[in-house]
């Protein structure tokens, strides 16, 4: 995610030359479909913690309720 937002900010700037640009969205474009690969990988694995139903995290402090 580092690396996007740095060539984001790259290519947000102006600063580069074309095959620079060109570079950038190519690197960017292989960053975002690894990290899509990432989180989806991470939310079966969630999925097979929670026995295939996904619930929403608790916010800081709170504590979820057991709905009987």
């Amino acid at each position: 995610m580092a690396e996007l937002e740095q060539l984001v900010a790259k290519m947000e700037s102006g600063e580069l030359p074309l095959e620079g640009s060109v570079a950038a969205y190519q690197r960017g474009s292989e960053l975002v479909k690894y990290c899509a690969a990432q989180l989806e990988r991470v939310e079966k694995q969630v999925k097979v913690l929670e026995g295939e139903m996904l619930r929403p995290f608790a916010a800081d402090g709170e504590e979820e309720e057991d709905e009987e």
